[in-house]
């Protein structure tokens, strides 16, 4: 059990069992490890009982609250063999528990016949968890069996099993039906503390099964209250006083019915009102301590002074809370405790009570004091002591005798008003009481008075100019004095100003503050405080900076309309210059940021407090505010107003950029610029697009609700395309039709192209590469803007297939990525603007086979100079592979990209290469399907006077032996660039 203490000196511990001192040095079961008592091996017979904690140290002692310490058991059931119950069926029927010995509470229910099948509870079947025993209203054929009674304990969660008891039908007939009888039912009275949650309990036998209900004699059944087990339990948590009363539970059937009443009755522990506190008093004087608690019941109180109980006496008096004690002495210091109880449980309150009792003493000794000619004077003396000591005061040895201008405060100061240097001398304080007495002296001076002038004392400066105040004293040479500037009655911190003021100390007794760039905020009163020893003077100075107006009040919209909006506010500082003009501003969700709106008057002068903002849109939500300016400069802005909208108007714009064109045959297309919403004027807004055929009276109009749309089309398969159209668009919303816009000439579309492409012919470029060739259709509406091209092998379907498009209005095309040796079908259509026209019959095309895959090989070179003789083996096509028609020599030198190629139907030739340099030459078969592997690289290195070089590179570009080899040469043919 823990118990901890707060105190100085650190208190020490001690515990005691029902008021008997624990010895841990007598017994070895306990251990007392600061404030913890430990109790080992603890049994109930020794252990059971109260304990209180007890702290104590030189102060006093106090008791802890009690401590129930109990132990949790649970006894065995008898082992006697219970006899069976017989019950007619439609008979009630009462199984007792009688459940062993058990601390604290249990927990009941019933096996039926065998675990785990345990007896499920409803409107026919209730166990009491007061009683343990198990009710059965109305017993049937399926109630025969075996019952066995099972308890749990709470704390340990041990189980104990009851014999069992068997019940059985009678066979001499059936119950008949018979009214309620109440079986398990609460107490008549039921005791709850504050807070818990109570259980009532009532069930009740009968045949038919009866009904329960619930009722509160005086009042409802609290809200929170809750039905449990087919009503058979009344439920209610977090008991209040309020819910204190009369409950009934009533058992009804077709038979009759019966009730039971009883009372529950809320219990609360004591707590506290006031409590009592640590007090200081004076040998001799009085004690008056309260401590108040509520409860139910009330609580009483009791008393104890260092742990024991205080008794009455002739000074010491207790009555209901209250503790008085006359004529305190030091014995009755220590540690006193309240303590309130009902029988429910207690509360205890703590405090110390100190009796002071000293001789006088003062902190300082002697005190010297300056003061100034004039000035009132104070001498202190406050000794400690207790009691109170009686005080005298002398001046050079001699008794000072109060008068009209020295007088002797309660507190014991000497007052002298109006000082002057004949009152210059030694003042001694006496302090004196039944254990001592103490003197404190104090060295009075008397200096003239000092003199403070600040100047300009009142100056006007406009924002961004600088000026020094001058700070001049007249005082007592033999003192020092110290300067402190204020603004507006506070310190003044220069740090964070950003080099605004700077303080300037000419002389001992002159300072001056240089302010410089003022800013409107420096305005004020300043203040130069000047202090010596005897004596402080403030003087002050007025400064008035004039700058730009501050913000006006803000601003309230008191009219609204269509365009106007009438506008008050109020007057900001002037800042020294009179408000010249106002300057009204608006915002809109459409506008970018705040704009200056025209108003009636115009201008709007410094005297006026309101105005119109006129020429605004009609529904639109603004806000206004106001900027003000005088002879030296625009302010900040006023608070703006609160959004409000203007009323809807007719719409006043027309759309502009009326045009059309595109779309598909027989289609007439008109577009416009949408109107923003800021001169839509109101809601239902939408457009009137007018249109009627050149040469043609009658007007067409047809509405467009969208706000937003920018287009309409209208089709008539009567007229033929690029038809021309006088067009125009209006504008309405629910106020009524705004204005059309300017009429313009608009042509209808020409369409998709009507005709496909014509002569569409193919020719294989190579295995990859094929060139598409056609003549586009006749002229006419419905022109191509360019031309896509399906191509997809043959037995396969076009969906399948590729496409590719001319980047402009080209008539012919280039496919490529395509596979060799394969046959493809190809079409060509036109498309514009609007779409796609008919395709073109397909023709069929195959690729050349692809190039040959062996590259040269046995590459065998000679160079001379800067001559280099190749020659290499002839490469021989596969099957499926085109037929080499001759060869590509392709010449790079190393670390450039630009490559010269030489072209040669032989398998030798001599290249020519430039002075200086290493070179790299490869060889590649040519073919109808395109070119072939690359050979083996040979690298070359030129320079002025190379002797003769050989050499052979084989196709898996591995050197071989220098040989010379007799070649067949070939013509030398010019190279030239890729």
């Amino acid at each position: 059990m823990n118990c901890e203490a707060r105190g100085n000196p650190v208190p020490t511990y001690s515990w005691l069992i029902n008021r008997t001192i624990v010895d841990p040095e007598g017994d070895f079961r306990y251990s007392l490890i600061d404030g913890n008592l430990i109790i080992h091996n603890a049994s109930e017979a020794i252990d059971y009982g109260r304990y209180q904690c007890r702290a104590e140290n030189s102060i006093g002692s106090v008791l802890s609250r009690d401590a129930l310490l109990q132990f949790a058991y649970l006894g065995a059931f008898s082992g006697r063999t219970r006899g069976a119950v017989s019950v007619r069926e439609g008979q009630g029927v009462v199984l007792m528990c009688a459940p062993p010995p058990h601390s604290p509470e249990i927990i009941y229910s019933w096996v039926f016949n065998e675990l785990p099948s345990f007896v499920a509870e409803d409107s026919r079947r209730f166990i009491s968890q007061e009683t343990g025993n198990l009710y059965i209203s109305k017993v049937q054929p399926s109630d025969v069996g075996s019952y066995v009674c099972q308890v749990k304990n709470t704390v340990t969660n041990a189980r104990v099993l009851s014999p069992p008891t068997p019940l059985t039908l009678k066979t001499d007939g059936v119950m008949g039906e018979y009214e309620p009888k109440i079986e398990a039912h609460f107490p008549q009275t039921v005791l709850a503390a504050k807070g818990i949650t109570v259980r009532l309990e009532c069930f009740a036998l009968g045949n038919p099964v009866p009904t329960i209900t619930w009722r509160k004699m005086s009042g409802n059944i609290p809200k929170k209250a809750r039905l449990r087990k087919s009503q058979a339990v009344l439920e209610i948590p977090n008991i209040q006083l309020e819910d204190s009363g009369s409950y009934e539970c009533k058992a009804e059937n077709n038979r009759g019915g019966t009730a039971f009443r009883g009372h529950l009755q809320v219990y609360t522990l004591p707590q506290w009102i006031s409590m009592i506190n640590d007090t200081q008093l004076d040998s001799g004087e009085q004690l008056h301590w309260e401590c108040r608690a509520t409860g139910k019941p009330r609580p009483t109180y009791r008393w104890l002074r260092n742990g024991e109980p205080l008794d009455s006496q002739s000074r010491v008096e207790m009555v209901n809370g209250e503790l008085v004690i006359h004529r305190l002495q030091e014995a009755d210091s220590g540690m006193y405790q309240c303590i309130a109880e009902n029988k429910y449980g207690a509360i205890y309150s703590s405090a110390e009570l100190k009796i002071l009792a000293s001789a006088p003493v003062f902190s300082t000794n002697p005190v010297r004091l300056i003061a100034t000619v004039g000035k009132d004077v104070s001498l202190e003396c406050r000794p400690r002591a207790s009691p109170k000591p009686r005080i005298s005061w002398r001046k050079n040895d001699r008794r000072v005798q109060p008068s009209r201008r020295i007088m002797l405060l309660r507190n014991n100061t000497l007052r002298i008003i109006n000082s002057s240097r004949s009152d210059e001398g030694s003042y001694v304080c006496r302090a004196e009481n039944q254990f001592g007495s103490a003197e404190l002296t104090t060295m009075l001076l008397v200096k003239e008075a000092m003199r403070v002038e600040l100047s300009p004392a009142r100056v006007e400066v406009t924002v961004g100019e600088s000026v020094v105040l001058s700070c001049k004293v007249t005082h007592d040479p033999s003192l020092d004095v110290s300067f402190l500037w204020l603004l507006n009655n506070h310190p003044l911190n220069t740090q964070p100003e950003g080099g605004h003021f700077e303080y300037i100390q000419t002389q001992s007794s002159t300072a001056d503050l240089m302010i410089r760039s003022i800013l409107l905020k420096h305005a004020g009163k300043y203040g130069c405080h000047a202090q010596t020893s005897a004596d402080n003077v403030l003087a002050e100075a007025e400064l008035l900076v004039r700058g730009p107006p501050g913000p006006p009040g803000v601003v309230i919209v008191e009219e609204i309309t269509d365009t106007t909006a009438t506008l008050s506010w109020s007057h900001g500082v002037d800042n020294h210059s009179p408000i010249t003009t106002y300057n009204v501003q608006a915002r809109s969700p459409v506008s970018l940021g705040w704009q200056t709106v025209k108003t009636d008057p115009e201008p709007v002068t410094g005297n006026m407090e309101s105005a119109v903002a006129v020429e605004l849109n009609p529904w639109v939500e603004y806000e206004f505010r106001v900027v003000a300016t005088n002879g030296i400069g625009t302010g900040d802005p006023s608070i703006p107003s609160r959004a409000v909208r203007t009323k809807e108007a007719v719409p006043s714009v027309a759309p502009v950029n009326v045009r059309g064109g595109n779309g598909r045959r027989h289609e007439l297309v008109i577009s416009w610029e949408p109107i923003s919403e800021e001169f839509q004027n109101g809601e239902g807004f939408g457009y009137i697009v007018a249109f009627r055929a050149n040469g043609t009276r009658g007007w067409k109009e047809k509405m467009v609700t969208s706000a937003d749309s920018t287009t309409y089309k209208y089709r008539d398969e009567t007229f033929p395309p690029l038809t021309p159209f006088e067009v125009r668009v209006g504008v309405y919303n629910n106020k009524g039709d705004g204005p059309f816009s300017e009429v313009v000439t608009v042509f209808s579309a020409e369409g998709e192209p009507r005709e496909p492409p014509s002569e569409v012919q193919a020719f294989a470029i190579s295995s990859s590469e094929m060139k598409v060739i056609w003549k586009p259709p006749n002229p006419g509406p419905g022109r191509p803007q360019g031309y896509e091209v399906s191509f997809w092998k043959d037995m396969e379907q076009e969906e399948t297939g590729k496409k590719k498009r001319t980047t402009g209005n080209e008539t012919t095309l280039l496919l490529t990525g395509l596979e060799g040796n394969t046959q493809y079908l190809i079409s060509v259509k036109g498309f514009n603007s609007v779409g796609q026209g008919p395709a073109s019959s397909p023709i069929k095309i195959s690729t050349k086979k692809n190039a040959p895959s062996v590259p040269p090989g046995n590459v065998m070179w000679i160079q001379e100079g800067n001559n280099v003789s190749l020659s290499w083996d002839p490469v021989k096509a596969r099957d499926n592979e085109s037929e080499v028609i001759g060869y590509k020599v392709l010449l790079r030198q190393e670390g450039r990209g630009h490559s010269q190629v030489m072209r040669t139907p032989n398998s030798a030739v001599v290249l020519a290469l430039p002075e200086g340099g290493t070179y790299i030459i490869e060889v590649r078969a040519v073919s109808e399907g395109g070119e072939g592997a690359a050979s083996a690289q040979v690298r070359v290195l030129t320079s002025s006077g190379v002797r003769a070089k050989s050499g052979q590179l084989s196709a898996q570009n591995l050197p071989r032996g220098l040989t010379w080899t007799a070649l067949f040469m070939s013509l030398m043919v010019p190279c030239f660039p890729l």
